[in-house]
């Protein structure tokens, strides 16, 4: 899936290599999220999902980038995050898909849990070349 950037609004990058840098990329989503005019509910969702999968990237994928802008298809405004690493790739993307399922020493609910949260997810991952991750969150 390739996010539907809004015409005239390119997405803002933001680097994932420190812990600190997880605050700036929620403060972004909510900014993001509060501009499209995302309900209280969905904002927390997008930002939640967002926070899981910027962890996920910098700890599992020894950092990255997350791209993040407005997004429109059919009509629809949405809130889009792409999220990128170099890093080992997911050997078995089913089993890290399953709920409680972790290689680390977290919860296990990461990847499930970030897809419940938002309207569209898309991961694209190559073992040893890195992971690529979608989400978008549309205005209802």
């Amino acid at each position: 899936m390739t996010a539907p950037w809004t015409a005239g609004e390119e997405p803002r990058v933001y680097p994932i290599a420190r812990s600190g840098d997880l605050v700036h990329i929620r403060q972004a989503i909510r900014t993001l999220s509060q501009e499209c005019r995302l309900s209280l509910v969905d904002q927390t969702k997008m930002i939640t999902a967002a926070s899981e999968l910027a962890r996920n990237t910098l700890t599992y994928g020894g950092g990255g980038t997350v791209r993040a802008g407005t997004v429109s298809r059919g009509g629809k405004r949405g809130v889009a995050a792409i999220f990128e690493d170099s890093g080992p790739g997911i050997p078995d993307v089913e089993q890290a898909m399953t709920d409680g399922w972790t290689s680390g020493g977290g919860l296990g609910l990461g990847l499930s849990g970030a897809r419940r949260l938002v309207d569209d997810f898309d991961l694209n991952t190559v073992p040893g070349e890195g992971t690529v991750v979608t989400i978008i969150k549309w205005v209802r």
